[in-house]
């Protein structure tokens, strides 16, 4: 199994615009096709719900609570088990599902997103958990980088972040007097 997937589809939920059920089919890839076409207005609640717990635990990772982190993913793993099942259409298709069959989307999606978070907190610690440094953003983000130093979520909001501090910098050494 990749649990690294698992894990960024926890990121990917917490970084979702849940504002209507458009919003939560966008969620789902084309591997997930079937789970776009199953989900209801009940399972938007329920998303939404974890969203906000899921969110709860990158921020305990960023400011070093890890006890809160873990205590937080315990409660989400025992909200969304993890049952494994061997599924597929033939020899040479097996794969894994984290849950049992007949489960809900959200079930199902919760699932694994709760588990491949809690294997990458135990494999390298919730301090690789990210919030964007740039404010206008927020987004989450799983830190891989070899020294644990980034910042921010896309190249995208850390250029923008740099140039907005370039051109603040530009100011106010225009504004100060010589």
């Amino acid at each position: 199994m990749n649990f690294d997937a698992y894990a960024r589809t926890a990121v990917e939920l917490v970084n979702a615009g849940l504002t209507d059920l458009d919003g939560l089919r966008a969620l789902f890839s084309e591997d997930q096709a079937w789970m776009r076409d199953e989900v209801g207005d009940k399972d938007l609640g329920v998303f939404r719900r974890a969203q906000r717990r899921l969110r709860d635990v990158f921020e305990y990772g960023t400011t070093s609570r890890d006890t809160d982190a873990v205590t937080e993913l315990n409660a989400l793993l025992e909200a969304y088990p993890v049952q494994p099942r061997i599924s597929g259409h033939d020899a040479s298709d097996w794969h894994m599902h984290v849950t049992s069959r007949g489960a809900s989307v959200s079930a199902e999606y919760l699932a694994g997103a709760v588990w491949g978070l809690s294997v990458w907190l135990c494999e390298y610690g919730s301090a690789r958990f990210g919030i964007c440094a740039d404010e206008r953003c927020g987004n989450v983000y799983l830190d891989t980088s070899s020294n644990n130093c980034r910042r921010f979520c896309s190249e995208r909001c850390a250029t923008r972040s740099h140039v907005a501090a370039h051109r603040a910098r530009k100011r106010a050494a225009t504004l100060t007097p010589a």
